[in-house]
């Protein structure tokens, strides 16, 4: 799937707490004390959805967040701790009509035949707007929680040991996928007949044992939950490099990617689009969308202020894996139409202060891209994958059975 300066593009936010900055939620209009109500999370996604917005991506993980990449860290001045992703998205789908939920997993410790369920519940609950968004952990102190395995501690990142671990964890990943979309597919559309007259509630023959045997799973199957309304719900995962990009190209409708302006970008896209091909999925439409960390306000001069006071307050300059952008809406209008010159089909912004960057995304942003003519004034398709363009895919069962 490919994309020019002047075709519609796709726009996400990532939800992360009272935002990406760790002191955000120091901030007057952050709501800390609310943090985990399911009030907060409804508020914040309803203004998503206010602004037209395709998703939201809402963060989880296995162990306490952390300033350090592998290990827990003793910081008391940060946000730590959260609610279970899916059932935040469970709890918004019923209070929302139209934008996509897209819950965080991390796959490494959780079983695909519970989150396979999960996320069919989420799409009948939300009538056809879930998603996944699949994540690894190379965490020995999450490993522990769950006493199953252990993972060998990365001691340099670019390691042979460390590439090693990281290949491995991806490679599950994807073999993860594979079982939750093959679990997605064991009821056949119209397996439920609810008959009441002949006393029929279900068509046996479509149901299907999966018989998944591979290297990390062995799964039989079928489900217990009906097809989802989507047939399969949206797939999507981050990714930084090779490894993470195979994983994109193998398995993942929607691929978010970090890059630092047009040329790696282009970079980027001809990479993932090198290992789709690799993998046999050419013909499939796979959005590759930008991440980008937004400091947005009406005068470049405050958003710069503003990032400088988070700052201060954090006692170091914010980092981050993706661009750090801080100026207006009109300036990251532009910046987001030049990364969609280059092949990206839509971006996932993550606000750094929740309530106030994601106001300033649907209410300044979005009517900036609609003026000039590149983002929707309504929502129009009725599921997640309709709005991304994807068509709602065949049962493969059902198509071997015929």
């Amino acid at each position: 799937m490919s994309s020019t300066s002047s075709s519609p593009l796709h726009l996400a936010v990532a939800l992360d707490g009272t935002g990406w900055h760790p002191a955000s939620w120091r901030e007057p209009v952050s709501r800390p004390r609310d943090l985990f109500t399911a009030a907060y999370w409804t508020d914040l996604v309803a203004e998503a959805e206010r602004g037209l917005l395709d998703f939201v991506t809402i963060e989880d993980g296995l162990g306490p967040q952390s300033s350090r990449f592998l290990d827990p860290d003793e910081r008391t001045d940060q946000v730590r701790g959260r609610l279970d992703a899916v059932l935040i998205a469970a709890r918004v789908a019923p209070l929302t009509r139209h934008i996509g939920l897209v819950p965080t997993a991390v796959v490494t410790h959780t079983e695909p035949f519970h989150i396979s369920k999960a996320i069919a519940t989420l799409d009948y609950v939300s009538t056809g707007r879930a998603g996944l968004r699949v994540q690894i952990t190379a965490r020995p102190n999450e490993a522990a929680h769950f006493g199953r395995r252990a993972i060998a501690r990365i001691q340099a990142y670019d390691s042979p040991a460390a590439r090693e671990v990281v290949a491995e964890l991806f490679d599950e990943a994807a073999d993860y996928v594979e079982v939750v979309r093959r679990l997605w597919d064991s009821w056949e559309d119209g397996a439920e007949i609810r008959d009441a007259a002949t006393g029929r509630f279900i068509d046996r023959d479509k149901l299907h044992y999966i018989d998944f045997e591979g290297r990390h799973f062995s799964v039989k199957g079928p489900s217990v939950t009906p097809r989802p309304p989507q047939g399969q719900p949206v797939v999507s995962a981050l990714a930084h490099d090779t490894i993470p990009y195979r994983l994109v190209a193998r398995a993942a409708d929607v691929g978010y990617v970090t890059p630092s302006d047009a040329d790696e970008a282009r970079a980027i896209i001809a990479r993932i689009r090198a290992e789709q091909n690799a993998a046999g999925r050419t013909a499939e439409p796979l959005h590759v969308f930008g991440d980008l960390v937004v400091f947005l306000d009406d005068d470049p001069a405050a958003a710069t202020a503003r990032r400088e006071r988070l700052d201060a307050l954090a006692g170091q300059p914010y980092t981050s894996d993706a661009l750090i952008f801080v100026g207006t809406p009109l300036q990251l209008a532009d910046l987001l139409q030049e990364l969609q010159g280059a092949g990206l089909t839509g971006f996932r912004l993550r606000p750094a202060v929740a309530g106030h960057d994601l106001p300033a995304i649907t209410r300044g942003l979005v009517p900036e891209l609609q003026r000039r003519g590149v983002f929707r004034h309504a929502y129009e398709a009725e599921t997640l994958r309709g709005r991304l363009g994807l068509a709602r895919p065949a049962n493969r069962y059902a198509a071997a059975t015929a």
